[in-house]
């Protein structure tokens, strides 16, 4: 059977593929991968799932064929056949997983945990994100710009709740169900009163380490039964957001920090890493009841030389009279949401100047509600998406 056999016989399998995933919850999200944009979480196939003729294939030629088809397919859609490999059976699934290379070797996006490992060190991942004011709901795309045929990658969505005292997004894997009892659920950001902090919440530990919750502060106990067997038990605090005062308006542009709790700085030094989950968390035992905390003690876990990220300072244009920055033909309409970070490292004497100067995230508007967001190196995808969110929040005293 030749290869070009195989592969079409494989694409022919889609159908097939799609009755698989409806025996259980995670089939449910298999099933969006193959009927829409949505990526499919990386969760393994029901014990009780059919292997077939397929299982049977020699391991060489099963490696072949699987790294064949990840080095043909490098973009959304076509990369959606990989996606296929893997829900094949548990044998694909193993081989397509130790083939697929993570954002910062490879510079694509392939499977859900691929959202919270650090994207590329050389060209940022180019992204966009797009806001419904009615709704107050907010999705982030891969891709350069929106495409007409409404056919863009889904990468992450997010809700944006008022409440009392505070504001929060909820962050999604999809755009319909943004409760914490989903597994679509992978985090969200929380703000102050004011708008002027905000703190970012993972669903899963920020490392492999053991990380124990803080149980001494007020918890709510949920029902085993009445969520899904994949919900983190707690959110993990991993990151902070600040913005200046500018009370007197008196200081131009906004002026942010983001503290990364768990990325050090010596991650965009020479040789230099950042942590790089592997997998979602494991199930959680049902015969355990479970609670959640909002703020999980970290203290013993925080790294002590965290990496700061901070604005690039603008520069005042005499003949357009605003404040301007070499956004590289990615932004294309003024807004005070603009913004370009970078690692805030001057006093740090073993980072390269190209380093020092290296954009790690942009973020700026090219339309009506329509906003480009590219990160790169140490940054995943969820944690640059919840910072470009923090922009989106009313912020009287910042401006």
């Amino acid at each position: 059977m030749s290869f070009k056999t195989i592969v079409r016989e494989l694409k022919e399998m889609r159908d097939v593929i799609g009755s698989m995933s409806r025996r259980g919850v995670e089939g449910k999200h298999w099933r969006n991968c193959t009927r829409s944009s949505h990526i499919a979480p990386d969760v393994p196939p029901l014990e009780s799932t059919t292997e077939g003729r397929w299982a049977d294939l020699p391991p060489e030629l099963l490696l072949d064929i699987i790294r064949r088809v990840e080095e043909s397919e490098t973009s959304w859609p076509a990369r959606t056949v990989v996606v296929y490999c893997a829900s094949v059976c548990k044998p694909w699934r193993d081989i397509t997983k130790e083939i697929v290379k993570t954002p910062e070797e490879c510079g694509r996006l392939t499977f859900p945990i691929s959202l919270k490992q650090p994207g590329p060190r050389d060209s940022p991942i180019q992204c966009y994100i797009k806001r419904d004011r009615a709704t107050s709901t907010f999705r982030l795309y891969y891709g350069l710009t929106p495409s007409e045929d409404e056919s863009d990658k889904l990468l992450l969505a997010s809700k944006k709740i008022r409440r009392a005292t505070s504001t929060e997004f909820l962050i999604s894997l999809v755009a319909d169900d943004f409760s914490r009892a989903s597994s679509a659920y992978v985090g969200k950001l929380r703000s102050n009163f004011l708008g002027t902090k905000f703190i970012m919440y993972d669903s899963q530990p920020p490392n492999d380490e053991s990380f124990e919750p803080n149980h001494t502060r007020s918890t709510r106990r949920i029902n085993t039964n009445q969520i899904s067997p994949r919900l983190p038990a707690y959110n993990y605090n991993i990151a902070t957001i600040t913005y200046e005062l500018n009370v007197l308006r008196t200081r131009g542009p906004r002026r942010m920090n983001c503290s990364m709790h768990y990325i050090p700085i010596s991650s965009i030094q020479q040789g230099g890493t950042a942590p790089t989950p592997k997998s979602f968390p494991h199930s959680l035992s049902s015969s355990h009841s479970i609670k959640q905390t909002e703020k999980p003690s970290h203290s013993n876990s925080t790294i002590k030389d965290s990496l700061v990220l901070k604005n690039k300072s603008p520069r005042w244009h005499e003949q357009l009279q605003c404040w301007c920055l070499n956004f590289k033909g990615r932004v294309t309409v003024a807004s005070v949401k603009n913004f370009q970070l970078g690692a805030s490292v001057e006093d740090c004497y073993n980072v390269s100047n190209e380093e020092k100067d290296r954009v790690i995230l942009q973020f700026g508007k090219i339309g009506q509600d329509i906003f480009t967001m590219d990160y790169g190196y140490p940054l995943s995808a969820f944690q640059a998406f919840a910072i470009c969110l923090s922009s989106f929040d009313t912020k009287p005293a910042c401006e």
